[in-house]
């Protein structure tokens, strides 16, 4: 499997993680519920990507394209623009930025959370410090959404301290 990871800067709507890159993964799944599912991934959902940037300051997010294809902005304003299809997964870390450019009329995506929680949904903040220390309070997740127990996830992210700007 190959994947990419994708870093971007701070956002007038996203302020990103400081620390951890998106990863996308090419191809990856055919059934991104059970996917995520058997890799102990929780809250699993599915829809569209809202075409309006957001982020979560309290939770990681992985998406898996169900079906279709479609452009995205991953990073917010400062971000890049993803093309995805049916079977790439996207690992957003806590903070970062997302929005739907353009898709096709059968594109369906697939979301889920390492923890079953209230997931918070943020358009934009005021103090960029504050924000910060909240997303770098959210750890790494105890598995990989798509392969569990190793995986890119972990090549990418845990090689990288956990720091707490509280």
């Amino acid at each position: 499997m190959s994947y990419k990871i994708i870093h971007a800067p701070v956002s007038p709507s996203a302020p990103n993680h400081i620390i951890y890159p998106a990863i996308v993964y090419s191809q990856a799944v055919t059934d991104p519920a059970e996917t995520f599912k058997n890799n102990g991934w929780q809250g699993i959902w599915e829809n569209g990507v809202f075409d309006y940037h957001h982020f979560h300051p309290n939770a990681h997010e992985v998406l898996g394209v169900k079906s279709g294809d479609a452009e995205l902005m991953i990073g917010g304003e400062n971000g890049q623009k993803l093309k995805v299809q049916t079977g790439d997964v996207i690992l957003l870390p806590a903070g970062y930025g997302h929005k739907l450019l353009s898709r096709s009329d059968d594109f369906k995506v697939v979301g889920a959370y390492p923890e079953d929680k209230k997931i918070e949904l943020l358009t934009s903040y005021d103090n960029l410090t504050a924000i910060q220390s909240r997303i770098n309070q959210v750890m790494i997740p105890p598995t990989d959404p798509v392969e569990g127990k190793s995986g890119p996830m972990f090549k990418e992210w845990a090689g990288i301290y956990h720091c707490s700007t509280v």
